[in-house]
């Protein structure tokens, strides 16, 4: 079918893939053929092609240097940017992510809606398209196509940088795998953001990213992590902060150092050190410290007391066969410890592990 410039000129419509356009391109150019922002070649091309419709003459003749110079700009693929958005103050967004975010073919968004409201406070119009963990598997393959027709294409989670507990990770090694340019663009991570100002070393240190949402599957995770000599970092959501908090108190000890980094850089921004039992106490008293989102960091294991995986181990040996009270009998006989923070452990034990045990 025949299409229409701003001018009204009639051209072929836009023929598919990258190598068809960049031959049409150059045989159209050649021959004198009118060209406007109705034309879809990828961005590049349209930029130059377009250059005296911005002086409203509404069709361009280009000199067929020009014609080499963009030929040469389009050979390749386009480039995957990843993209580090704010947190939370739309200030903390980067002059070079504004402009790749501006000029890019396309914006790939975790949540659409979220992404325009950002996009449109800096008056970017660029297309955004939903990616997310549900469609992840089935939109790679398309993006992936539409890079290596040679568009570029900016990859935004819906708040810091992506991948970091967000999806994108099968794009971006799809990419590696097919040579497509990944380039990163740094910016907030509430990860980050919250290790710097956390009073907990951060030298050295595990992401968790978050927890399992179930108890036992949670406890099992922890459990596993009770050892750990290096800082912990998890993400955690309003709804389970408390019991994430007591259970982690309960199995790496209630005077375990951690860090509650709430709402970071937004209006109610919370940073509260302590330990992890003083922690929980500070949000049972004000359910109001419970709502926005978090990140949690716990110190490690420190030198020479790496008993608590040792009784860990006991008790769980001990609870498969005996009531809870003999449990904890005979693990604080063994080890020494303190009985009623034995007992503490031995119920978040029983409760990981799904155990009926009598009291």
């Amino acid at each position: 079918p025949k299409r229409r410039n701003a001018a009204g000129d009639r051209f072929p419509a836009r023929p598919q893939g990258a190598t068809q356009q960049r031959q049409y391109g150059v045989a159209a150019l050649d021959k004198g053929a009118p060209f406007s922002a109705g034309c879809a070649l990828p961005w590049r091309c349209c930029v130059a092609l377009n250059m005296s419709i911005l002086t409203g003459k509404g069709t361009s003749y280009l000199s067929s240097s020009l014609v080499k110079m963009e030929n040469v700009m389009l050979t390749g693929p386009g480039t995957l940017y990843i993209v580090a958005t704010p947190i939370g103050n739309l200030e903390d967004l980067g002059r070079r992510a504004q402009r790749v975010l501006s000029e890019v073919d396309l914006i790939l968004a975790e949540d659409t809606r979220h992404s325009r409201k950002l996009l449109s406070s800096l008056n970017i119009r660029t297309a955004v398209k939903s990616f997310h963990e549900n469609n992840e598997e089935r939109m790679t393959a398309q993006i992936i196509g539409r890079l290596a027709d040679g568009c570029d294409i900016a990859l935004v989670a819906d708040a810091g940088t992506p991948l970091i507990s967000d999806p994108g990770f099968k794009l971006v090694r799809q990419a590696h795998e097919q040579n497509i340019p990944v380039s990163p663009v740094p910016g907030p991570a509430a990860l980050t953001a919250a290790l710097s100002a956390a009073g907990i070393a951060p030298g050295r240190f595990l992401f968790e990213g978050f927890a399992p949402g179930k108890a036992e599957a949670r406890c099992k995770h922890l459990q596993k992590l009770a050892d750990a000599g290096r800082t912990m970092v998890f993400y955690e959501a309003p709804h389970r902060i408390k019991a994430f908090l007591a259970d982690a108190a309960s199995i790496f000890g209630a005077d375990r150092k951690a860090t509650v980094a709430r709402e970071l850089t937004k209006k109610f921004e919370t940073i509260r050190h302590g330990t992890l039992g003083g922690l929980v106490e500070w949000m049972k008293a004000d359910p109001d410290q419970c709502r926005g989102e978090f990140v949690v960091i716990i110190a490690g294991a420190e030198a020479g007391n790496t008993d608590r995986s040792e009784l860990t181990a006991t008790l769980g040996v001990l609870l498969k066969s005996l009531t809870l009270k003999q449990s904890v009998r005979i693990a604080a006989e063994l080890t020494g410890g303190s009985r009623n923070e034995i007992y503490d452990l031995a119920v978040t034990l029983q409760k990981g592990s799904g155990s009926e045990q009598l009291l």
